[in-house]
């Protein structure tokens, strides 16, 4: 008689508990509309909105490969199982077209769409909380004017409880901080602007930040580094392994342009993100990187010296050799008695990144790569399975990818040359399982032209920039 008492007070907690957290979790629908009419946006706003989008890179998220911009489908691998991006054009039946202009505020600031369903934090809510009310505004009249696209995103493959979106309450309270940015009166307005938009509508910390064991971004580690579709996005803080410190003209350089002379060219996921903001107002991108390079505070002497060391090296590498020198591309000694790694490197990627042609048409110095020097092998080995794809109707850099050139063995034994040669950093453990994980192809694996290359000098080796 007693243990049923006991039961039915454990049941009876459990059952209000639940109810509780049902009442917690719930949100109401927001009544559907009439798609508005695109004339009845002011135009000003509307450009106002297409900058914020650009700087938002929406149009990435929410953009099939080959699909319509904005009409969804993207396929967004998580370690939980993969989400994808929603429709957000202004059809009435599969986008937003019957959303109120409250109902897109909501879905920004608390992460709830239309009919009270709470969205994944894959649509990085947390982050655009801070996005205030203005411009979030503009946002919607730019995209309630874009052409309408009748298309359905695939159901999201999640196993359960994780497909059940009641759950994401209990994750918003542990994790989600609602609310817009709050200016910080200590820095000025360039700054503030800055953090306004990398914190917020920018959402770089999605990336450039780790996440902890249910996917939220880890506090007080923001900016440390991060992984974002299979690719590692480096710390933007005091601890960036980029050879050659970083400043804010350098930042601002690569984002506008998508490359920069001692940093390389920007690609996977980057790549979007720059040719996006290389269309924003020079402003925008000018206060981003302010932000940035202050996150990541002024280097250190013996780094700064050491970049000075590296860009004061000459261009032209003996594949073979530790040393950086001048002279004919030639392998110094036998081939039956050189290393697999340094002939690989004669025969595949000297002539490219060993010939002094500059940057963006030529192979940046290796020395001076962050991904020969960063913590983790996963970005030079997509690049050098997958290469870097023309940027169509542009000049832009170009590489070959060698997925069906180079085993896992072969592939190994290139990145320990390069890492041993062009690094001072330990070494990369447990390659060829890497490489084999990577080219298994178990995950969508994209890889983005690089482009923004208006900037760019003319190319002095080459007639035709346009390879």
């Amino acid at each position: 008689m007693k243990l049923a008492r006991v039961v039915a007070i454990v049941v009876v907690i459990v059952l209000i508990g639940l109810g509780g957290f049902v009442a917690f979790a719930w949100r109401s629908e927001i009544a559907a509309i009439d798609p508005p009419q695109p004339q009845s946006f002011d135009a000003a706003l509307v450009q106002k909105g297409a900058t914020l989008a650009a700087l938002g890179n929406c149009n990435s998220c929410h953009s099939a490969p080959a699909g319509k911009s904005f009409a969804g489908g993207l396929a967004l691998p998580t370690p939980f199982g993969t989400i994808y991006s929603t429709n957000i054009t202004p059809d009435p039946d599969t986008g937003i077209g019957r959303w109120s202009e409250a109902a897109f505020i909501r879905a920004m600031r608390e992460g709830v769409d239309r009919e009270g369903n709470h969205l994944y934090p894959a649509f990085p809510y947390d982050h655009f909380t801070k996005v205030t009310d203005d411009d979030d505004k503009a946002l919607y009249a730019y995209l309630m004017t874009r052409t309408p696209v009748r298309a359905e995103a695939p159901a999201n493959d999640l196993p359960f409880p994780l497909n059940v979106r009641l759950v994401l309450a209990g994750w918003k309270a542990l994790f989600f901080e609602s609310g817009p940015y709050a200016i910080d009166r200590a820095h000025d307005p360039q700054w503030n602007r800055g953090a306004y938009l990398v914190q917020g509508l920018g959402h770089c910390g999605s990336c450039h930040t780790p996440r902890n064991a249910l996917g939220a971004e880890e506090r007080g580690q923001e900016f440390a580094g991060g992984e974002a579709e299979g690719w590692t996005a480096y710390a933007l803080d005091a601890s960036s392994p980029a050879p050659v410190p970083w400043d804010a003209d350098a930042l601002k350089a690569y984002l506008a342009s998508g490359w920069h002379a001692h940093h390389g060219v920007a690609r996977g996921p980057m790549a979007e993100v720059t040719a996006n903001l290389g269309t924003v107002p020079d402003e925008d991108v000018q206060a981003i990187a302010t932000y940035v390079a202050s996150v990541m505070g002024p280097p250190s002497d013996a780094a700064k010296a050491r970049g000075d060391k590296l860009l004061q090296q000459p261009g032209v590498h003996q594949p073979g050799t530790d040393a950086q020198t001048a002279g004919t591309q030639t392998i110094p000694v036998k081939a039956d008695g050189q290393d697999q790694g340094a002939l690989i490197y004669a025969g595949a990627c000297s002539s490219c990144h060993d010939a002094g042609r500059p940057l963006p048409y030529g192979g940046i110095k290796l020395n001076l790569s962050t991904a020969v020097n960063g913590p983790d092998p996963s970005n030079p080995i997509n690049v050098i399975l997958y290469g870097l794809p023309a940027a169509e109707g542009q000049k832009s850099p170009v590489m070959p990818g060698f997925q069906g050139v180079l085993n896992d063995g072969q592939m190994a034994a290139l990145l320990i040359y390069m890492r041993t040669t062009f690094s001072d950093k330990p070494a990369w453990k447990d390659l060829e399982d890497k490489v084999a994980d990577i080219r298994k192809g178990d995950r969508e694996m994209t890889v983005h032209a690089a482009d923004g290359t208006s900037s760019a000098p003319a190319n002095p080796t080459r007639q035709n920039t346009s390879w």
